[in-house]
């Protein structure tokens, strides 16, 4: 008789057959498979007849619906609809910029059926509507969306108002001339308008004038109007082609992020006039910051453990408890990367330009953070090498940091970010923020992120500030930053930051 290892494995095999990425569909499956299979968690069920096939360790966790978000969209598309369906305009545009991104709700236009929505796991919805499915579509990851130029012509002018940096990202990604044949073949002379007053709000006179001039050659009238209700463009009034939808956002999140953070923070004290001394009270406050920032990532540290790893007192030989390498290798890099830090604060003191330190020294801090755990076998050394070489995502937030193809792009974006900005407060806030939602690390970049904090704090002589790891705070410190990463709001994690940087440590001594 076989055992109940080896019927289980043997259900895995059949499943692993029939699936689609990690995508089943009940059909496909034997009841006896199925049943085992959800008993012991290795199927997740998405909605009635569709399940994730994944590790037990998973199940219920954000993580496996954001990994296996999009393949399930394109696995019940194709079945419910074929190729009779479309991405609405808006879905469109948000995943040709962001195609990592989870959306809380998906739009979906179809040739049958009515309007249904389709609840999905962690609040996330599906709704689909019978309407026109234009003949033009472009297949990206196998999901069927409009062509950027269409998608743009079709949102609704409120888009230009309520997801601005999405909308001049957009614009300047696309062909005004695909524009221009779209609106003139289809004699859309409002949405022409619209285009024309868009382009000529973000300074590109010669896309607005290739829209123009189809109508000109026709004999008719253009009245144009501006549909954006910002002061002035995100990404500054000049016409250029971003590098990629990646940087630019991370360069029009900078732009629109930056006064609520200066309406937030005190005003910057300035460098200090005693840095020996300023760097001294940095030191004392080393225990208190290893602690929290280790425990925020989960390693259980205490104080006697930092206290002896930073006084060359730890040997796994005589102590029992050293014989957690993990958490004492992760003690050790953190200390190391904190004198790294403080370095690099000393070389801003000496009046170097802030983002500069940052892009001069940033590998320093991650390859000093990891060394220990490299030495000890538990990290291979090529992984120090540059960014990360696989997808991330980041347990209960809903924002999914870019594929790893875009990290290059943005990471220049952000340090370019740091090198012109002239607010201590900006540079620190959103520093820390940026950094981790590229997060272009495997491992360590809240830890990085935190240190890109106080190092920029310190070019403006604001204190060393610790985020403290007790659930309440650790709870507010993560929703704050998913919130500016989902939502685009970073008013709440700056007030947040404010705060900690307002606790006073002496007397936590």
């Amino acid at each position: 008789m076989a055992t109940f290892g080896e019927l289980l494995a043997a259900s895995l095999e059949r499943v692993k057959a029939v699936a689609q990425d990690n995508i089943v569909q009940a059909v496909s499956l034997g009841r006896t498979d199925r049943e085992r299979l959800l008993k012991n968690g290795w199927l997740t069920p998405i909605i009635r007849g569709w399940y994730i096939l994944g590790h037990p360790e998973g199940q219920g966790e954000t993580t496996q619906w954001y990994a296996s978000y999009w393949q399930f969209v394109r696995c019940y598309l194709a079945e419910r609809f074929g190729t009779n369906y479309c991405l609405s305009p808006e879905s469109s545009l948000d995943f040709f910029l962001d195609q990592n991104n989870v959306p809380k709700q998906l739009m979906v236009v179809a040739l049958s059926g009515g309007t249904t929505k389709v609840d999905l796991p962690h609040d996330t919805s599906l709704l689909a509507w019978k309407g026109d499915v234009p003949q033009a579509r472009e297949v990206i990851q196998g999901i069927q969306v409009m062509p950027l130029a269409n998608a743009l012509c079709r949102v609704s002018p409120t888009f230009f108002n309520h997801a601005p940096a999405s909308a001049e990202i957009a614009l300047r990604l696309a062909t005004p001339a695909a524009i221009a044949r779209y609106v003139i073949d289809g004699g859309h002379s409002v949405v022409a308008g619209r285009m024309i007053g868009a382009y000529r709000f973000l300074g590109d006179e010669a896309a607005a004038e290739t829209i123009a001039m189809g109508f000109k050659v026709k004999g008719e009238r253009i009245r144009e109007a501006n549909p954006f209700t910002i002061a002035q463009p995100l990404l500054g009034c000049k016409p250029f082609r971003p590098r990629s939808p990646y940087a630019a956002r991370i360069e029009a999140l900078w732009q629109q992020m930056r006064e609520p953070v200066i309406a937030t923070f005190p005003k910057a004290p300035g460098l200090p006039s005693e840095p020996s001394r300023y760097l001294a009270q940095v030191e004392e406050r080393y225990r208190f910051d290893a602690y929290h920032s280790l425990s925020i990532e989960g390693y259980q540290v205490n104080y006697d453990l930092i206290e002896r790893i930073r006084n060359g007192e730890w040997n796994p030989d005589e102590s029992a408890t050293d014989h957690d390498q993990r958490n004492a290798m992760a003690a050790k890099g953190y200390h190391a990367a904190f004198k790294a830090v403080c370095f690099s604060i000393e070389a801003i003191f000496e009046k170097t330009e802030p983002g500069s330190v940052i892009e001069r020294d940033l590998s320093k801090w991650y390859q000093a953070l990891f060394t220990p755990s490299v030495q000890a076998e538990l990290v291979r050394a090529s992984d120090l090498a540059g960014f990360r070489n696989n997808q991330v995502f980041i347990r209960g937030a809903a924002h999914v940091p870019p594929p790893k193809e875009a990290l290059v792009d943005a990471m220049e974006a952000l340090l370019n970010c740091l090198k012109n900005e002239a607010e201590a407060s900006v540079r620190a806030v959103l520093g820390h923020f940026i950094f981790v939602y590229i997060h272009p690390y495997m491992d360590g970049n809240g830890r990085i992120g935190r240190f890109i904090m106080n190092a920029m704090l310190a070019s403006g002589g604001y204190r060393w500030t610790v985020i403290r790891s007790d659930k309440t705070r650790r709870d507010r410190y993560m929703n704050t930053l998913d919130i500016a990463s989902s939502q685009h709001d970073i008013s709440a994690f700056a007030q947040f930051i404010v705060e900690e940087m307002a606790v006073d440590w002496e007397s936590a001594k």
